[in-house]
C-alpha cells in the first residue's frame, strides 16, 4: 500500500521551499494555497506575510518565484494582483500522480500518522421500545464516522449503549411472572424483518398490558418496584425474564439494523445494565474525593456556570435521594471502563444536541475526579429531524414515526425510480434486481441525506427530494457510478491505461485534479469528524464527471491512447465513488 501525497501537498511543499529560501525569517509561513479558476491553485501567503514584515507582497512574491527551483509538478507560475501566485501544473504531474493512487487499493489515501483507540457511543435503542426517527441520525452518523476511522487505521471500539436497566423491567417482569405465556409463540421465520415486527409486536402487547395494570392496581404496582429491587440484586428467575425481554428487544433491533445497511454486533452491544455493579464504586469514589456532595439527599456534583432559571445551581445528580441512580451514574461508569479497562485515547457520543449539557457535566466531572484526561472525550451533537412543514418530524396523528415505516417507504419511493431508469433505459432488469436496487437507493437516500448536511443542523425528510435523480442526493452519485460502469461494459477488450504523456483537454483537467484531492478530503473528514465534507466532495466528483463526459468521447477519441487514457480516469473516477459512498455506508449498484 502506497501513500500518494496529492498535487496540492506537494505544490504547497514547493511554494513553502521556495519562500524560506527567498526569506530565511519566514521559514515556517503557511503559502495558503487553495484551488483557483484562475489557475489550478492559487497561493495568498505573501499578503499576509508582507504585512507582518512590512515589505511588499508583489515583491515577496516575485522573490518567491524566482527562488523556485526547476521541478516535474509545476508548468507555470505568476504573480498577480496584490501579490498572488498564479500556479499551472503540468498534464503529467497530473496523470502520473493519479496513476500512483490507482495502482493502490486504497487510492493512495493515507494513514493517520498516531492513530489510536477510539470507543465511538452511538445508536442508543431501549429495550422493549419501538425504533423511532429519533434514532436514525445517531445510528447513520456513528456508522460513517466508524467507518471512516478504521479507514485511517484507528482502533474503533463500538459501543451501543441501549437502555436496559429501571424501573420499567420492574413492571414487565413482575407481569410476565404472573402471565408467562405474554412472549411465547415465537416466530420460526428466516426472514429477519418479520422476526423483529414479531417480536416487537410481542413486546408492545407485553408493555401496554403491564402499564394497564401497574396504573389501576396499587398492589401490582408495589410488587412491580419491589421486583426491580430483586432485578438489581441479582435474582435468578428475574434475571432470567429479564434477558428474555431483552434478547426480544434484540431480534427487533437487528431486523432494523439489517433493513438500514448497519451492522450491529452482539458484542458491541454494552447497555447500562453492564455498569450496575459499578455505580456503588463510582458513588464512594466521588463523594470522598470531594467531586460530589450531598444536598437534600441526594448526591450532586455543582458547576459555577450552571444554573436554573431562577439563578439556583442545577446540579448533576449522581445518586437520587431515594439510593436509586439516574444516566449520570451510568455514564461515568461507563466512562472508567472505556478508559481504565479499553484503554481508549479518545471517546466520542454520537448523541443528540439537546443533551450536550448532561454530557458537559459528565466530563468535566469525571475530569475532576481524574478518570478522564483532558480533550479526550467529545459529544458529537446531532439535530433534530424535521418534517416538511419544519417542525420535528411526526406521523399525522402526531406520533413518534416509527423507523422500520420510514426506511419501508423509502425504498418503495426508490423502487418507483429504478423502474422507471430500468425500463426507459432498458436495462431488462428482473423483478428480484428492482427490488434489490431499491434497497439499495432507498436505504442509500436517506442515509446520504442525513450525512451531506452537518450533523449540528436540522434538516427536512423529504423523501421525494432525497431519490431524486437530480441535485445532491445518493441517487445522482449513484447513477454516476453506474453510468462509468456501463462505458466499460461497451468498451469490449480496450483497458483504461494511463498515459502522462498526452495533453489533457479542460474538463478532463478539472476532474482528474478533483480526483487527486480525495486523500486530503478523508484525512480532513476524520481529523474532524465531519462527514458531510466527504458527501460534498462526492457530490462534485459525479458533477465534474458530468462535463467530462459530455466534452471528453471515451470510446470514440481521437486516438487510442486518448481512449486508453480517459478509460483510466473513468476507472479511477468509479473507484473514487464506490470508495468514498462506502465509507458512508452506502452501496453503488453496477447497473442503475
Amino acid at each position: 500500500m502506497a501513500t500518494v501525497p496529492s498535487l496540492a501537498a506537494t505544490v504547497r511543499q514547493r511554494v513553502s521551499d521556495a519562500l524560506s529560501a527567498a526569506l530565511p525569517e519566514a521559514a515556517a509561513a503557511d503559502p495558503l494555497l487553495r484551488r483557483s479558476e484562475r489557475a489550478d491553485f492559487q497561493a495568498n501567503g505573501m499578503l499576509a506575510l508582507a504585512k507582518k514584515l512590512k515589505g511588499n507582497p508583489r515583491e515577496l512574491a516575485a522573490k518567491v518565484t524566482e527562488a523556485l527551483p526547476a521541478n516535474d509538478e509545476i508548468k507555470d507560475i505568476e504573480v498577480s494582483g496584490p501579490g498572488f501566485l498564479n500556479i499551472t501544473v503540468a498534464d503529467r504531474a497530473i496523470v502520473r500522480n493519479l496513476a500512483a493512487r490507482s495502482a493502490d487499493e486504497r487510492l493512495g489515501v493515507p494513514y493517520a500518522q498516531h492513530p489510536g483507540t477510539t470507543v465511538i457511543d452511538y445508536s442508543q435503542p431501549n429495550v422493549a421500545k419501538e425504533m423511532h426517527v429519533g434514532h436514525l441520525r445517531s445510528t447513520v452518523i456513528g456508522d460513517a464516522v466508524m467507518r471512516i476511522l478504521e479507514h485511517q487505521g484507528e482502533t474503533v471500539i463500538r459501543r451501543h449503549h441501549i437502555g436496559d436497566w429501571g424501573t420499567n423491567f420492574g413492571m414487565l417482569i413482575q407481569y410476565l411472572i404472573e402471565h408467562p405465556h405474554e412472549l411465547d409463540h415465537a416466530s420460526d421465520t428466516a426472514d429477519a424483518k418479520d422476526a423483529g415486527e414479531a417480536a416487537m409486536a410481542r413486546l408492545n402487547r407485553l408493555y401496554k398490558a403491564s402499564r394497564a395494570v401497574f396504573d389501576t392496581d396499587e398492589e401490582f404496582k408495589s410488587r412491580a418496584r419491589d421486583r426491580v429491587v430483586q432485578l438489581q440484586a441479582g435474582d435468578e428467575q428475574t434475571l432470567a425474564l429479564w434477558h428474555k425481554i431483552v434478547d426480544e428487544s434484540k431480534t427487533y433491533f437487528q431486523a432494523v439494523y439489517e433493513q438500514l445497511d448497519v451492522e450491529i454486533r452482539d458484542e458491541d452491544i454494552v447497555g447500562e445494565s453492564a455498569y450496575n455493579d459499578d455505580l456503588q464504586q463510582v458513588v464512594k469514589d466521588l463523594e470522598e474525593s470531594g467531586v460530589a456532595v450531598r444536598s437534600e439527599g441526594a448526591l450532586c456534583v455543582f458547576f459555577d456556570d450552571v444554573k436554573g432559571p431562577d439563578g439556583s445551581p442545577t446540579p448533576l445528580i449522581v445518586q437520587k435521594s431515594n439510593g436509586g441512580f439516574g444516566y449520570a451514574a451510568t455514564d461515568l461508569a461507563a466512562i472508567r471502563d472505556r478508559i481504565g479497562r479499553l484503554k481508549a485515547d479518545t471517546l466520542l457520543y454520537v448523541v443528540d444536541a439537546r443533551q450536550a449539557l448532561h454530557f458537559r457535566m459528565v466530563f468535566e466531572t469525571a475530569r475532576r475526579a481524574g478518570w478522564l484526561p483532558e480533550e479526550t472525550a467529545r459529544q458529537l451533537p446531532f439535530g433534530t429531524v424535521l418534517g416538511k412543514d419544519g417542525k420535528p418530524f411526526k406521523t399525522r396523528e402526531g406520533e413518534t414515526v416509527r423507523l422500520v415505516d420510514l426506511l419501508d417507504e423509502a425504498v418503495e419511493r426508490a423502487a418507483v425510480v429504478v423502474r422507471e431508469k430500468a425500463e426507459s433505459g432498458n436495462l431488462g432488469l428482473s423483478e428480484d434486481e428492482i427490488r434489490e436496487r431499491a434497497a439499495e437507493v432507498g436505504i442509500g437516500a436517506v442515509k446520504y441525506a442525513d450525512l451531506s448536511n452537518s450533523m449540528t443542523r436540522d434538516y427536512v425528510f423529504d423523501l421525494d427530494r432525497m431519490v431524486s435523480l437530480t441535485g445532491d442526493t445518493s441517487v445522482y452519485i449513484q447513477y454516476a457510478y453506474a453510468r462509468i460502469r456501463s462505458i466499460f461494459r461497451k468498451a469490449g477488450d480496450r483497458k483504461p491505461v494511463a498515459h502522462p504523456e498526452l495533453e489533457l483537454a479542460p474538463a478532463e483537467r478539472v476532474l482528474a485534479l478533483h480526483l487527486d484531492e480525495f486523500g486530503d478530503v478523508l484525512t480532513t473528514v476524520a481529523e474532524e469528524y465531519e462527514p458531510h465534507k466527504l458527501a460534498a466532495y462526492l457530490y462534485e466528483l459525479a458533477s465534474l464527471f458530468g462535463p467530462f463526459y459530455e466534452h471528453c468521447s471515451v470510446l470514440d477519441a481521437d486516438t487510442e491512447e486518448q481512449t486508453e487514457n480517459r478509460l483510466f480516469l473513468c476507472d479511477l473516477a468509479a473507484r473514487t465513488l464506490s470508495q468514498g459512498l462506502s465509507l458512508l455506508g452506502i452501496r453503488t449498484p453496477e447497473r442503475l
